[in-house]
């Protein structure tokens, strides 16, 4: 099997060249890649010195950095991991294990049961807990990290997968279309360090905390319609019936509707519950062909793989 270990950078100078080392130690066998996402440094130089194959990519952020990869390297087995070396090279092949034996299409490195006090700034491991715990009830699927960037793929799952992320929120997005989709993903525990001195990581609480759980929130409605929109029309129906409710009460002893804003509220309220229900079963039914044409469109193309193998 060919194995391809994908690293993207933005500004890693720093640490770059011993993450490439210390995967090309652990991995002889893997071609390394660095995707250089507009770095300001020294990063693709470095990458090159160190014995990486190196790509740049002008648009910044993670997402495209991952697209890039995703659509430019040609293997079995695929390895992302960050340039900041704070994940082991060491827990490579144990990672890659599930994915070769054909168990899992896609293993991911948890990190939050086995880190240094110092691995999380303030409220990352909060949000991190949020976002997991977010997916687990949408989708029906207990996971323990989320937003972890040391992931092993199969070559079904990278060949599937449309990247649509531009930033951070690729790793969320990742998760979700694995779940979705019926893909096998596994976990496994590794130890999570610290950035050495000089490297500063690139994620902004704040901002990419709320672009993680808007994205969590479009994909559900992308990839679950009829229970998003199925739910939206369930709130607007038990609405529509208390409002309705209020009317039907005040007629009944009065003969009189003396709230006629009520009134039509409460059918207001009705009909976006059809609407909503009406567009969750549409919305559901062209879902289904889109994968269904998305998927015989990748086992084609790893049909064709097979030969040259």
């Amino acid at each position: 099997m060919r194995i391809a270990v994908l690293i993207p950078c933005h500004n890693e100078a720093p640490t770059v060249q011993k993450v490439v080392a210390d995967f090309r130690q652990a991995l002889p066998e893997a071609d390394v890649w660095v995707f250089d996402n507009a770095s300001a440094d020294a990063t693709a130089h470095l990458a090159a010195q160190a014995g990486a194959h190196v790509r740049h990519v002008l648009a910044k952020g993670k997402g495209n950095a991952v697209r890039a990869m995703f659509r430019d390297v040609d293997a079995d087995i695929y390895v992302m991991v960050d340039g900041d070396d704070t994940y082991p090279a060491s827990a490579v092949r144990s990672l890659i294990e599930d994915v070769a034996e054909g168990r899992a299409d896609m293993v991911v490195g948890t990190r939050l049961e086995s880190h240094e006090n110092a691995s999380f700034r303030r409220f990352h491991g909060v949000g991190n807990r949020l976002v997991r715990g977010c997916i687990s009830a949408l989708f029906g699927h207990p996971v323990r990290d989320v937003l972890s960037g040391y992931r092993v793929f199969s070559r079904r799952f990278v060949k599937s997968m449309p990247v649509l992320s531009r930033g951070f929120e690729i790793e969320t997005e990742m998760t979700v279309f694995a779940l979705a989709n019926g893909f096998v993903l596994s976990e496994r525990t590794i130890d999570y360090g610290t950035r050495p001195d000089g490297s500063e990581s690139k994620l902004h609480t704040y901002r990419d905390g709320i672009r993680v759980l808007k994205t969590i929130l479009f994909l559900f409605k992308d990839m679950r319609p009829l229970l998003f929109f199925g739910t939206l029309a369930v709130l607007c129906v038990l609405l529509s019936l208390g409002f309705g409710a209020i009317v039907i009460h005040e007629f009944a002893r009065t003969g009189l509707v003396t709230h006629p804003s009520t009134a039509v509220l409460a059918v207001a309220f009705a009909l976006v519950g059809v609407v909503s229900m009406a567009t969750g079963l549409i919305l559901d039914t062209v879902n289904r062909r889109s994968n269904e044409i998305q998927r015989l469109i990748t086992d084609q193309v790893l049909a064709q793989r097979r030969p040259s193998a």
